[in-house]
């Protein structure tokens, strides 16, 4: 076991991998050698075909729940034992790269293809998976497969939910589902003995500190919120200033009041407004109505839950004299991961001799929701200058093919327990 063990790890093909992924980086491409492929769009169902075509031609068996979530299985010798997961994300920001999401589905596929060359024998079966918009910059909130699968969450809650287009999120999930007939359905909540996900760092530590391989501890906790500004319509020319009810001038100074609470000397505090909505939207006339995303995340639960708890009262204090309503879209606490999966990526590592370092997640991911319901980390490969959610987003071959080769190493161990 333990040669085709290594035998596996050896098969991981960095060009096989890089080709892949430079192929699916077409779909959705935008200048700048980025990726506009949106959750539930056509460029998404576009690559999901893709990877169906790519999964059969490896005589994989595939299937997709009442999400969405795609799901890629390599059968063990026990049938009837739940499956190791490994997987990501296909979707991408309005502006995103090539690697982020995409890179952990694609790193998975490629695990699968070695350790089917290979010829390695599982006790469990191994799946891959492809979470429905991860991202949540179409449809608000992010992670959104995950946590319905895992049940963290209904898939109810989210079926009116809207894009900035007014496209509602049933009838993109009904035209997803309905463009690949042919994928057999299964259950949410669907039991998984382990997961793993590999992912690009999207930040600057592993590159600093020369690494190629990061050990993720954890995920850092956030708080996610709509704010809604309401004003009056008037005339932008003949309105005097003292008598306006500026929702757009409420709006920002919400803003800079939200900026003063999360100033943060240690800069661990995250605080960002990155969607903007302005009624009648007007360039003369007075808004009205204002709605803008507020996102606010800390490693500290103490901290985050202090911060925003003060969220509410300084809005008010500062959007006079507008009114205001604020909406909660996501709450969700630090998480850690298992110890004795954390432990599996730093072993399988230092075997491999891959220069590595343990690091917490600053962004959220799927693996928060699965390691609700069993032992699950991450492996995190650098990415140039840290920069991601870019255009520019950008990694090394050499180092997604160390990080799939971890994968894989991680994988085998997990499905012979």
């Amino acid at each position: 076991m333990r040669e085709a063990h290594q035998d596996a790890i050896a098969r991981v093909n960095e060009e096989r991998l890089w080709r892949s992924l430079m192929e699916m980086a077409q779909i959705g491409a935008i200048p700048g050698n980025g990726v506009n492929r949106a959750a539930l769009s056509k460029e998404d169902i576009a690559a999901r075909k893709v990877l169906i075509g790519w999964a059969r031609d490896r005589n994989f068996h595939v299937g997709v729940d009442a999400i969405g979530n795609l799901f890629v299985r390599r059968p063990g010798d026990d049938a009837a034992a739940a499956p190791v997961l490994t997987g990501s994300h296909m979707g991408s920001q309005p502006r995103g790269g090539r690697f982020d999401g995409i890179y952990g589905v694609l790193a998975g596929l490629e695990a699968l293809q070695a350790i089917e060359e290979a010829g390695a024998r599982t006790r469990r079966p191994i799946e891959l998976v492809a979470w429905t918009n991860e991202e949540g910059g179409r449809f608000p909130p992010c992670t959104m497969g995950s946590a319905v699968y895992t049940g963290a969450r209904k898939l109810e809650d989210f079926l009116e939910v809207t894009d900035n287009d007014g496209v509602v999120l049933r009838d993109a999930l009904l035209q997803t589902l309905a463009a690949t007939p042919e994928v057999a359905q299964r259950p949410l909540q669907a039991p998984v003995a382990a997961y793993i996900e590999a992912h690009i760092e999207q930040g600057p530590l592993l590159e600093n500190a020369g690494k190629t391989i990061g050990v993720v501890t954890g995920i850092q906790g956030l708080r996610w919120y709509n704010i809604e500004v309401f004003g009056k319509t008037d005339h932008a020319g003949t309105t005097p200033l003292t008598m306006r009810q500026d929702a757009l001038r409420g709006a920002v100074g919400i803003i800079s009041a939200l900026e003063k609470l999360t100033h943060d000397p240690a800069d661990a505090v995250r605080f960002t407004v990155g969607r903007m909505l302005v009624s009648p939207n007007s360039p003369n006339s007075v808004p009205s109505h204002v709605l803008f995303s507020v996102d606010l995340r800390h490693p500290d639960p103490a901290i985050l839950d202090r911060l925003a708890g003060a969220v509410e009262a300084a809005a008010e204090r500062a959007a006079k004299p507008c009114s205001i309503k604020i909406t909660p879209t996501l709450r969700e606490d630090p998480c850690g991961f298992d110890p004795d999966v954390v432990d599996a990526v730093e072993r399988a590592a230092i075997e491999l001799k891959f220069a590595c370092m343990r690091l917490p997640s600053g962004a959220s991911h799927d693996a928060m929701y699965l390691a609700r319901v069993c032992p699950a980390a991450m492996i995190f490969v650098p990415c140039e200058n840290g920069v991601s959610h870019n255009e520019s987003e950008n990694a090394k071959p050499g180092d997604l093919a160390a990080g799939a080769r971890v994968l894989t190493s991680v994988l085998l161990e997990l499905a012979n327990r």
